[in-house]
């Protein structure tokens, strides 16, 4: 794996080199603000309202109400990581530079990693930007971060396995806006495949509601870190990673 750091510096380069980064993160941070301020003004709201009641002011959490916010930024990044991935191979193929990869002496999954990595880099850096809101909230108020750690915890497991699915889409066409709309496509339905589960036979349904991305991640946005979700995450990236090694191994006897 001793390519895999240079593959890795040079699709992160691309990034910053191209608008593609800085568009993405500064429209996510913009509407990640909108749900935060969103979900703070909505909690001060209603906790005046309560202390104005005249039968007492019941006990109101913010970290409570942060799960929305969450929830939110789930939903978001839904629309947002298609944007990031959508390059990766697609870009290659476009300039002819994906012969190039196969002639030097670099492993397939040198390559991929690597690539993914970044990308996975990028979105790091977009969370951590993200958690700034929490310093402030913290610096005010006076939440608990157990459920915040578990959340951003979920969020990024969660984006590494829609990431894994990109790189996938994206080392099928070499037209990036298909692959991004054909990433958005295939994650929209492994978030709403579960909707079907309560008309399907109960087997079917329990099945629809594994396989659903969402719903593994509402534990994590409720403060409750499972193994077992853990688990499914990374084996979901894993799946799509090894198909996408399986699709440039074909590309190779296909010359």
């Amino acid at each position: 794996m001793r390519n895999l750091l240079p593959i890795y510096k040079r699709e992160l380069k691309a990034y910053f080199v191209s608008p593609v980064a800085y568009v993405v993160l500064v429209i996510f941070l913009v509407i990640a603000g909108f749900f935060f301020t969103s979900i703070v003004r909505w909690f001060s709201y209603y906790s005046l309202q309560a202390q104005q009641s005249p039968y007492g002011a019941p006990e109101m959490n913010i970290t409570a109400w942060l799960e929305g916010f969450f929830m939110n930024t789930a939903v978001w990044i839904l629309f947002v990581l298609p944007l990031l991935s959508m390059r990766l191979f697609s870009e290659e193929k476009r300039q002819g530079t994906m012969e190039l990869l196969f002639t030097y002496p670099i492993r397939d999954a040198e390559t991929v990693l690597g690539k993914y990595f970044a990308c996975a880099t990028i979105y790091v850096a977009m969370l951590g930007a993200s958690a700034v809101n929490m310093l402030v909230l913290a610096k005010y108020g006076d939440p608990e971060f157990g459920p915040i750690f578990s959340a951003y915890l979920g969020l990024f497991l969660m984006g590494a396995s829609f990431l894994a699915v990109g790189i996938f889409v994206s080392s099928l066409t070499e037209n990036q806006i298909v692959a991004a709309i054909g990433t958005f496509g295939a994650l929209l339905l492994l978030w709403v495949i579960h909707w079907v589960s309560t008309t399907a036979n109960p087997q079917v349904g329990r099945v629809l509601e594994e396989i659903s991305v969402i719903e593994r991640y509402s534990g994590f946005a409720k403060g409750v870190i499972e193994i077992k979700d853990i688990v499914y995450y990374i084996l979901f990236a894993v799946f799509f990673i090894f198909l996408t090694l399986r699709v440039l191994e074909s590309k190779k006897w296909r010359g």
